[in-house]
């Protein structure tokens, strides 16, 4: 092993360390300025408009996260440091997806966002302690197809979610009835198209961008 090879995660520990302030400053910026765009009234929406603000909220993180990858090494240097057990394994709290197939029980949301959205987040969050485990025994694990693919399909199914959001949210006429998902646009549930679909997104895409960099670096070894 050489000596670069060696520094590189001390390396990448220290830059991790020196932007961890401004991530967790971020963040909180993040989280406050969801909370006031729901007081201002933001997330209000017309009948038979398209939930422009749901778009915003969900996307406009994502693409802000992938542009800084792009251009701040520091960040890819953050990534490179990430942990992916962890990553992993904090999509386990997915499983309070289930919450919505008990609102769709009370009549409070429609079927067509409730089933897919609740049962797709359940299963991702109880398989998400296995493929963490599977890392923490053997880190190989990280590099295997099935690890990308948990997380190819955990994004999958927040892009199905936020699909049948917005087409249940009175979009289309006729599609879902009285019962819509407005009650998505109140608190606390705006928390989770506002703040945590994006976050949980983001999780998934520093797990998967950690394994493209390792695997680079692995080809670079053998070759």
């Amino acid at each position: 092993m050489t000596m670069t090879a060696i520094a590189q995660p001390h390396q990448d520990a220290t830059r991790t360390g020196s932007l961890r302030p401004a991530l967790t400053a971020i963040t909180v910026v993040w989280f406050g300025a969801v909370l006031l765009a729901f007081f201002a009234g933001g997330f209000v929406n017309q009948p038979g408009q398209p939930p422009i603000h749901f778009l915003i909220s969900v996307g406009a993180p994502i693409a802000a996260f992938l542009a800084a990858y792009a251009a701040i090494p520091r960040l890819r240097a953050a990534v490179r440091a990430a942990d992916l057990a962890l990553l992993s394994a904090v999509q386990g709290w997915r499983v309070a997806g289930f919450v919505f197939v008990a609102f769709l029980a009370f009549d409070k949301l429609p079927g067509l966002f409730a089933w897919p959205a609740g049962l797709g987040d359940v299963a991702v969050g109880l398989a998400a302690p296995f493929v963490a485990l599977a890392v923490l025994r053997r880190p190989d694990t990280a590099t295997e197809p099935r690890f990308v693919l948990f997380h190819w399909l955990g994004i999958l199914d927040l892009a199905v979610a936020v699909s049948a959001g917005v087409l249940s949210s009175g979009l289309v006429p006729g599609l879902v009835g009285e019962i819509t998902t407005e009650p998505l646009t109140r608190m606390p549930l705006v928390l989770i198209p506002g703040f945590l679909v994006p976050m949980f997104v983001i999780l998934h895409l520093t797990a998967i961008l950690k394994v493209r960099q390792l695997m680079r670096e692995q080809r670079v070894t053998r070759g």
